[in-house]
């Protein structure tokens, strides 16, 4: 009965903040601002993903910005190829390429004339990437420090490859000037409201859907490995498989984020898969709360929206960086599980005025609890 009714309010809180989303653009009426609230919107999907894999299994990833630099640049190449650049090459090469004295469009730029594919590689890619890297590392029971090390070593060498191959990717300076996305008859200018709402819906789904898997025997097998893999594996689950799903599916997600934010800001660079913006994710994410795929999306939310508010600020403009450093600092020694246990806080105090009943059990560590019960009823 209790935990039936911690999901009710956890429900609660997921729908009230997808509705606030959704009207957001009606209260707001600003394009500029409707794209930077966008902006931080799509970090929330991402951080929302890093959330699914380091705080319901206990996979920290350190490497999650090359999914979505992937997405990013997958995206932009599509878009790319759709402009009319002042300086084209045979067949209307892209800027870069003709400055880079590059001939004819290289064959894996060639399926990118679909968007289709585009958009499905933006997704796929990632997948696979982190579905043959956790392959190895997860059936050789690599865990803790040594994931986080490897993922970031991969990040590190990915990065360096995009800059590398500047006659490709455009380097440094990125892939820049693309055409507007266009699908279902719709336009999805950076500024539009239809842009708004395909990054606010696609975080509704995101979560909604990110909810309903945790609360299913997989979701729950997942916190299992997380609170004690060894457990898990000795009642006959393929811990290394379920670990993989949850690397695997995050990534994708976060592919499809990257996806959104080249349409926000209308290029891909070599900084949306760099080391600063992998570990901004992970601060995101322990800010609100990893054990909870709502707080991660908040945190990013709120941490880049105060960082970009006092940034363009003249006057924190040189001690804005102090006061993030402050703010960090201060959750997490106050709030060791995130500004969303201020919420279970308040939900646990109004149960107990209205019900009068227990107070709603912790999410981290019961899960060990609940899985071996559930056991012992299967026999």
């Amino acid at each position: 009965m209790s935990d039936s009714i911690s999901i009710k309010w956890r429900l609660a809180g997921y729908l009230l903040f997808c509705a606030l989303l959704l009207i957001f653009p009606y209260i707001l009426n600003n394009d500029y601002l409707l794209n930077k609230y966008g902006r931080y919107l799509v970090f929330g999907i991402l951080s929302a993903s890093l959330s699914f894999s380091w705080g319901y299994t206990g996979i920290l990833n350190l490497g999650q910005a090359v999914s979505f630099g992937l997405g990013s640049y997958a995206m932009a190449m599509a878009l790319k190829l759709r402009t009319i650049p002042i300086q084209t090459g045979a067949g209307g090469l892209p800027d870069f390429m003709v400055w880079n004295n590059v001939n004819a469009l290289p064959w894996f730029w060639e399926p990118f004339h679909s968007y289709t594919f585009a958009v499905f590689a933006g997704v796929a890619i990632p997948m696979l990437l982190a579905f043959v890297l956790g392959w190895f590392m997860f059936r050789g029971r690599i865990t803790g420090v040594f994931v986080a090390i490897i993922t970031l070593a991969m990040l590190v060498v990915i990065n360096l490859i995009i800059i590398d191959q500047q006659k490709y990717t455009g380097g440094f300076n990125g892939i820049t000037d693309l055409s507007t996305f266009t699908a279902f008859g719709v336009s999805f200018d950076a500024y539009s409201t239809s842009t708004y709402y395909l990054v606010a819906g696609t975080l509704c789904v995101v979560l909604l859907g990110g909810l309903a898997i945790t609360r299913t025997k997989l979701g729950l097998i997942l916190q299992a490995i997380r609170d004690d893999e060894n457990r898990v594996r000795y009642f006959g689950y393929d811990v290394a498989a379920y670990q993989n799903f949850a690397f695997t599916l995050s990534a994708g997600v976060a592919g499809f984020a990257g996806m959104l934010y080249t349409l926000m800001m209308e290029f891909a660079s070599p900084t949306f898969l760099s080391v600063p913006l992998s570990l901004s994710i992970v601060i995101w994410c322990a800010v609100g709360g990893r054990a909870s795929l709502l707080g991660a999306a908040i945190g990013a939310i709120l941490v880049t929206g105060v960082q970009g508010n006092l940034s363009e600020s003249p006057t924190f403009l040189d001690t804005w960086m102090l006061i993030m450093g402050a703010i960090f600092i201060i959750v997490v020694l106050f709030l060791p599980n995130g500004l969303i246990s201020l919420a279970e806080k308040a939900t646990r105090l109004v149960r107990r005025k209205t019900a009068g009943k227990e107070s709603l059990p912790s999410v981290a560590g019961t899960a060990i609890a609940t899985f071996d019960s559930k056991r012992v009823r299967e026999g």
